[in-house]
């Protein structure tokens, strides 16, 4: 069977089929340098359409097509407007000229303030972009259904991030959320079950493993000591001796236990600055933990201070 692939004719002179064409882009023709024969006509420019000074001249120029749109505004396209008046410019030949302007409505401002107060947390938090961008997405979802009207911008924006988090499996705990904006943690989870009750949706419970490898890390402490206290927060809550409290709270009083017993000791204030808990919550916490500490430990933990010998409280 034969191809019918065919290659489209190749432009050339028909006196000179051998004489390689000139292109002359103001003109959009392309010529015979022999006789002058204009053979195509209409030939598109591809190069920049104002001067560059880049200092790699081998490699392509994308300026011509501008910056990337977002996928997240409506009016992200660029249109056509023709200006009027007396004052109308004008080329070297009389002719008016047209500008490509790049238009931009309330709404759309509006949502790339929020976009950029969004990416500013994640930067703070140091959190990955796809993170920024599912609270993007979340935000405009929720302008979207115009139910949250009367409410902050910024108030939206950081429990739009603390939603985004938990469900990309990255937890934040709202204190952080309220550190790195300027609402109020009483506001940021009033919002936030407001957006969870518009958008339908819901958010995995987070648990006291959520947040261990990351309050240990930065207290310093060994892989041996946190995966103690994991052992211990998990016990802790299957065995519910810690009804009622948070997670962050039983994974700070599972490190002070786990440090304790250990050459790495923390203080309760130490491990409340990472943690952000109050010492009088860690050592509620610790005290309701305490009289079963002997079956929360793991059986290979190693011990530098004796169970015995752990402080009271």
């Amino acid at each position: 069977m034969a191809s019918t692939n065919r290659r489209p004719p190749m432009v050339c002179c028909p006196e000179h089929p051998d004489s390689p064409l000139v292109e002359d882009y103001h003109a959009g023709d392309m010529i015979c340098p022999d006789c002058g024969l204009v053979v195509g006509d209409r030939v598109v420019d591809v190069g920049t359409e104002w001067r560059t000074f880049s200092n790699e001249k081998d490699t392509k120029d994308p300026s011509r097509v501008g910056a990337a749109e977002n996928p997240l505004l409506d009016g992200s396209d660029l249109s056509t407007m023709i200006e009027t008046g007396p004052n109308l410019a004008t080329d070297e030949f009389g002719k008016p000229v047209y500008r490509n302007r790049r238009t931009m409505n309330s709404a759309d401002r509006s949502l790339l303030n929020a976009f950029r107060e969004i990416n500013q947390m994640g930067d703070r938090l140091n959190l990955p972009k796809m993170i920024a961008d599912r609270a993007s997405t979340l935000f405009k979802q929720v302008q979207e259904s115009k139910s949250l009207k009367g409410r902050s911008n910024d108030a939206v924006c950081a429990a739009c991030m603390y939603i985004a988090c938990r469900q990309e499996g990255v937890p934040r705990t709202l204190k952080e959320i309220c550190a790195v904006s300027k609402i109020s943690k009483k506001e940021i989870g009033r919002v936030f079950k407001l957006i969870l009750k518009t958008l339908e949706t819901n958010v995995e419970l987070i648990t006291t493993g959520d947040f261990m490898s990351r309050f240990c890390s930065n207290l310093g402490l060994s892989t041996r000591i946190q995966k103690g206290a994991t052992h211990i927060a998990r016990k802790a809550v299957d065995m519910y001796l810690v009804p009622g409290r948070s997670p962050i709270s039983v994974a700070a009083a599972a490190i002070y236990m786990a440090s304790q017993a250990s050459n790495e000791k923390k203080t309760q204030k130490e491990i409340g600055d990472v943690a952000g808990v109050a010492e009088v919550t860690i050592r509620q916490a610790y005290k309701l933990m305490y009289p079963k500490a002997l079956d929360l430990f793991p059986k290979d933990f190693k011990f530098d201070t004796p169970i015995e010998q752990l402080p009271t409280q």
